[in-house]
């Protein structure tokens, strides 16, 4: 929390879709078997007026009627052509069939008939819901199209929706429901499921929207399952100690073309091998495992990379783990993420690492796009990259894209000037060619407004790199290059001490963003060795007290002057100095004066009367 972004953990929370509420059972006619229906609203139960059961679920199958199995089955095969976001639109026509059978409300014990219907999903709790169409809108569409009973039976003040056709799903008064009315939403579904526990007709439950994962891919790329099948012993993992099961290397080109087996199928050397545990002839399991289950954990790898003794070395990744900074874009967020954080939890149970989070910080950086637009081959705004690398070398590129924006925000290339980058280094290489003073030349004998400009500079530039607001950054640096460039035209000049130390400082802070520009300033600057390997700067405290600031003043909201001040300066004299200013009063032109606003020692503002 705090160090996501907000987004990446409600998606990932909305894709395990924890809820909670109750299971309750349902008698359905002619069925030994209750039927158990998870609902997070139990409060409910008195407006349960049918139940709809997913047209694809086995139960409905099961419990049709033989006078409707002919348009059940008419009705499944239409759904199957269906895909899951369809049928969870809300936009779409309520479809259904009635299955012929009833269930008993375990509450009040109507009977309500059962129906099969696509917006209900067979993987979601049991595959079956109660409906309670008054406060489901979903339910509401179902019941007005096919005429089936709306039962208000939560008081929100709303009309009644059997005439508005809108559901109320908002928070009241239990209302129609026997013992629990009168009670409040929360009060209502305690009481509700302390009645169901006690008469043996639910209980409390929470339920997860999470899917299970098919991890089995038929393809050549990938980690092998390391399953031998066995005519004798089945399924049986490979030992430890011949782990890990590796591809075959002499798989090219067209043994890896499709031929209606998978690549590994066809590799008959590679499949068949002995049993492990009675070690009589059997096969590998042909299939790969998807390339997210790799992704979940390879860094850790990366901490020991020749380790051969396990996965990895705990002791190397305790040292090194969990990250520190993971940039990566938003669309990892329910699958490579979420996994990475599942993974990293059950090898903290296993004792394997020390921390529960893989990643302590998140960034999800934004897209460069093309006149509005996302840049797409079919669209024909397609930037070539290296074009513009060759063009412009990758420094400029670089800077470029980090100067137009926060790196999570996208970003225009119709509005990034290379351009102008390529101006900006070209000024960097001159000033560091033109530097005089000796390389250990002691900067505290230099101009010290240039060396004020410097550290706070330095200040600056330690502080926004770290909340990574790169390209307020480089504008720091570009306002100091240009104070390098007056003090070398129009100050002390080149040989000042002071200088190379600006010159110095515009190298080591720009090798974090234009690395080849910054080596080259460094030679020129006359040091040897990497500017990588200088270290960075440290600000000198007492140089940035700064001795002035500037107060701009304005008359009728225009700017007329503007004054350089101490920064501690009081209210009464900045007015007095502001009221005495020629600029000033030529601007008055000797009106009256109804308002000063005052507001040290930035801002004073004028309001003629």
């Amino acid at each position: 929390e705090g160090k996501w972004p907000e987004r990446v953990l409600v998606m990932q929370r909305n894709w395990i879709g924890r809820s909670t509420g109750a299971d309750v059972d349902f008698v359905i006619e002619g069925r030994d078997e209750p039927v158990t229906v998870y609902t997070t609203r139990p409060d409910t139960l008195y407006g349960a007026t049918f139940m709809v059961v997913a047209a694809d679920a086995p139960l409905a199958d099961e419990i049709c009627a033989p006078e409707q199995r002919a348009a059940f089955e008419a009705y499944r095969e239409e759904v199957s052509r269906e895909s899951e976001i369809e049928r969870l639109s809300t936009e779409r026509d309520k479809t259904g069939v009635f299955l012929g059978r009833y269930a008993i409300n375990p509450v009040n014990g109507e009977r309500i008939p059962i129906w099969a219907s696509d917006y209900v999903l067979a993987e979601y709790g049991h595959g079956a819901i109660m409906a309670v169409p008054a406060h489901d809108q979903r339910d509401l569409d179902f019941a007005l199209k096919f005429g089936l009973p709306v039962r208000v039976v939560v008081d929100t003040g709303e009309a009644d929706p059997a005439e508005t056709g809108v559901a109320t799903a908002g928070d009241g008064r239990i209302v129609n429901s026997g013992p629990i009315d009168g009670l409040s939403k929360a009060e209502a579904i305690e009481r509700i499921i302390e009645i169901l526990t006690e008469k043996g007709l639910g209980k409390a439950a929470v339920n997860f929207r999470l899917r299970d994962w098919l991890v089995s891919r038929q393809r050549f790329w990938g980690c092998p399952i390391p399953i031998v099948h066995c005519p004798s012993c089945g399924e049986v993992p490979v030992p430890d100690e011949q782990l890990p099961v590796r591809l075959p290397d002499d798989l090219r080109g067209a043994d890896l073309a499709p031929k209606g087996t998978s690549p590994l199928a066809a590799a008959e050397s590679w499949v068949n091998t002995e049993c492990p545990k009675c070690g009589g002839a059997a096969t590998r399991d042909t299939d790969t495992m998807d390339t997210f289950v790799d992704s979940s954990w390879y860094y850790f790898r990366y901490c020991s990379p020749g380790y051969e003794d396990g996965p990895f070395d705990v002791e190397q990744v305790r040292k090194w783990m969990p990250v520190d900074q993971y940039t990566g874009g938003v669309e990892h967020a329910i699958l490579h993420l979420l996994y990475s954080r599942f993974f990293t939890k059950v090898l903290y149970d296993m004792g394997m690492v020390d921390f529960t989070e893989p990643f302590t910080r998140l960034l999800n950086q934004g897209q460069v796009i093309l006149n509005g637009k996302a840049m797409s081959k079919s669209l024909g705004n397609m930037v070539d990259l290296g074009e513009q690398i060759d063009r412009f070398g990758v420094d400029v590129v670089r800077l470029a894209m980090l100067f137009s924006g926060p790196p999570e925000d996208d970003i225009d290339w119709a509005d990034v000037s290379p351009q102008g980058m390529t101006k900006f280094l070209g000024r960097v290489h001159r000033i560091a060619a033109e530097v005089t003073a000796p390389v250990g030349a002691d900067p505290a004998a230099g101009a010290q407004d240039l060396r004020r400009v410097t550290h706070r500079t330095i200040d600056e530039v330690t502080s926004l790199v770290e909340v990574r607001r790169f390209n307020v950054a480089i504008s720091r640096i570009m306002e100091l290059v240009n104070a390098a460039r007056r003090a070398i035209d129009s100050g002390p000049g080149a040989g000042d001490p002071a200088v190379r130390e600006a010159a110095e400082t515009i190298a080591v802070t720009l090798s974090l963003f234009a690395p080849y520009t910054a080596e080259e300033a460094w030679e020129l600057l006359g040091r040897t060795g990497p500017v990588a390997r200088a270290g960075w700067p440290s600000a000198d405290p007492s140089l940035l007290v700064q001795e002035s600031v500037t107060c701009v003043v304005q008359v009728a909201g225009k700017v007329r002057d503007r004054l350089e001040v101490a920064p501690d300066i009081g209210e009464g004299e900045l007015e007095s100095l502001a009221l005495s200013s020629a600029k000033v009063k030529e601007a008055l032109g000797g009106r009256e004066i109804r308002k000063v606003v005052v507001r040290p020692p930035k801002i004073v503002n004028i309001v003629p009367a």
